[in-house]
């Protein structure tokens, strides 16, 4: 042992220094998200601040998040000495808050602050850096200052952040989760509650449109600066489908669909119901608890996001799910809301759209193509809807085999795929495309058809986010509901696709039934404004009408030849409308809202082969 005693003596010797050394290259650069805990010396009350910075040599620069809003920071490291500099508004004048201390340990800050200008300000400071892996307590948030940048809007400060939750509140031991959020504050006071905006879905993000990548930036930063103008604007992911927490995606193949038979439904719902069990298995083994991915949890996520934030009321903006969500909101939370403003509508019965309603605005759309002169030459008696019933009655009279046009990787030769009934439901022709493509199948061009359904039918590797079926399955349908989608005249065009594997699957997937006195529509006084277009062929205009009555202080707004979600295309196109729903979402007022908001009829894409003689319309 002894001829181990001199280099132990060494090391003891050496390695203090050498640690000082590292400690002190670590502790110079400062990168990174900073707390601040501020102590007045002058009875002030004290402080918390987020401070995000950066640091290149010496030179210290980046934004600040407390009391004072969000401003830009600069500041210097010098050895193990700091400097940092916020200008801020104190005391109705602009002062320079500077931080004077020094490097403690990686992790750790200390210091004094002194308000430049206001010479009886001053206390002591400590910052703590936080670890972005560490997660907060149940109710907690985190809020990092974050900033966009566009020539059109300048630089854009906003906060971004994460607020904690029970992953399943029903279990005392439930892990913690995080659900992102940001929060761009009101440009000027208003008075008026913050807007808060749901994404659709389920397995939609708000957030992913606030990168500087974002192509549409410009347009979005536009947008957020008009809700700003109401008040502040809070943007909230949803469990299971957010980056700044979990992201629940099951990787999986989907199984080869054989070519030589047509699609069939019982087939392809048998394959979901095996997905979702290797799903559920695959999750129960990394010990996430799926029971807690329902939407009354993700309503609770927004009542324990609004009160972590400080308000008292809020005012719910959403699309599609997101309407559906904020109904559940304003069923379990109904004191918090203060008024809404939906569009896509989807109440909470509604989960699963009523095939007719569907198809009624697929024919509004086409009633509008069918005066086309472009279309005029390809139609046959009785328009669309008779050339969809025609290719229909010849698929169900015989299925038809077409030879697609690119060579099989394994095989060398051109696949044939046969076609049928269900192949066509399963892909029925909607949108401006819609029209062309299905007088292509009524004038027997099927390449198109076969090739896009050809890549339906292989394997191929994929990713499904489960927070769609967890939510779905568990939202469910009333029975009286169910036998209406089961029964519904417009299945004749679109089958069950729509519903018919999410109903065979609800008691695979964990999350339980919300049940039926949840679903079933009560009276609420609360205001809601139902932004709805008649060609919406995701969730019809049937929806909005159906459960207006129920909302008598409400109002319904139809936009003639809008899709699915109008608020958008409405401030886009119609500024004068927009300025209604913003007047509404400041002050409740609708007095100046109109019943019909005429958006621009979509152009529909033409047929791009010969019109057939023998079966155009004489």
């Amino acid at each position: 042992m002894r001829k181990h005693l001199l280099p132990a003596l060494l090391a003891g010797l050496i390695n203090p220094f050498l640690f000082a050394a590292c400690f002190g290259a670590q502790a110079s650069d400062i990168s990174g998200t900073w707390v601040f805990s501020i102590t007045m010396e002058t009875g002030a009350p004290n402080s918390e601040e987020t401070l995000a910075l950066k640091q290149q040599g010496e030179k210290v620069t980046g934004l600040y998040l407390g009391p004072f809003g969000e401003k830009e920071v600069t500041g210097s490291v010098t050895g193990n000495t700091v400097v940092i500099v916020v200008e801020v508004f104190r005391d109705n004048r602009t002062v320079k808050a500077t931080y004077n201390g020094t490097i403690e340990s990686p992790v750790k800050l200390a210091g004094a602050i002194e308000y430049v200008g206001d010479p009886g300000a001053r206390g002591k400071w400590t910052a703590v850096k936080r670890d972005p892996n560490v997660k907060g307590k149940a109710g907690e948030v985190f809020i990092e200052p974050a900033t966009l940048t566009s020539p059109e809007t300048g630089t854009v400060h906003f906060q971004l952040g994460t607020l904690y939750v029970p992953e399943n509140r029903a279990d005392p031991n439930s892990r913690i989760i995080g659900v992102g959020f940001a929060r761009f504050r009101a440009s000027q006071p208003t008075g008026a509650p913050p807007t808060f905006h749901l994404p659709g879905g389920p397995g939609g993000s708000l957030l992913t449109g606030l990168k500087q990548s974002n192509r549409q930036l410009v347009r979005w930063l536009k947008l957020i600066a008009q809700y700003r103008r109401v008040g502040d604007v809070v943007f909230v992911d949803q469990r299971g489908f957010s980056e700044r927490g979990d992201r629940l995606m099951f990787k999986y193949r989907t199984p080869e669909e054989p070519l030589n038979q047509p699609t069939s439904l019982a087939r392809s719902t048998a394959a979901f119901v095996e997905m979702a069990r290797a799903a559920v298995a695959e999750f129960a083994g990394k010990g996430i608890d799926l029971r807690g991915y329902t939407v009354k949890e993700l309503a609770d996520d927004v009542n324990d996001l609004r009160r972590a934030l400080g308000y008292d009321r809020i005012t719910l903006v959403a699309t599609s799910f997101g309407s559906q969500w904020s109904f559940a909101i304003m069923r379990r939370h109904p004191d918090i809301v203060m008024r809404a403003l939906l569009s896509g509508i989807e109440p909470l019965d509604y989960g699963y759209d009523m095939p007719s309603h569907v198809f009624a605005a697929v024919q509004r759309m086409w009633w509008e193509a069918e005066k086309d002169p472009r279309f005029k030459p390809y139609l046959p008696e009785g328009g669309l809807a008779a050339a969809a019933r025609e290719v229909l009655r010849r698929l169900d009279r015989a299925p038809v085999k077409v030879t697609v046009k690119v060579k099989d990787p394994k095989t060398g030769e051109m696949p044939v795929i046969t076609l049928g009934p269900e192949d066509f439901r399963r892909s029925f022709p909607m949108g401006t495309n819609g029209p062309a493509s299905l007088l292509a199948l009524y004038h027997e061009q099927y390449d198109r058809w076969a090739f896009s359904a050809l890549a339906g039918r292989r394997s191929r590797e994929t990713e499904f986010p489960l927070i769609g079926a967890l939510i779905d399955t568990s939202l469910g349908v009333t029975p009286r509901r169910e036998h209406l989608l089961r029964t519904d005249a417009g299945t004749e065009f679109l089958g069950q696709w729509n519903f018919d594997s999410y109903l065979a699957t609800k008691d695979i997937w964990p999350t339980a039934d919300v049940g039926d006195e949840f679903r079933t529509e009560v009276v609420s006084r609360i205001p809601v404004v139902f932004a709805q277009g008649d060609w919406d062929t995701s969730t019809p205009v049937e929806n909005a009408l159906n459960i207006a009555p129920y909302f008598p202080n409400g109002r319904v707004m139809i936009a003639t030849h809008g899709g699915h979600g109008v608020i958008e295309p409405i401030a886009e196109n119609l500024p004068e409308v927009f300025e209604t729903l913003l007047e509404f979402l400041r002050t409740g007022s609708t007095a100046n809202l109109p019943a019909r908001a005429p958006l621009p009829a979509p152009k529909f894409i033409a047929p791009d082969f010969p019109p057939p003689a023998a079966k155009a319309r004489p």
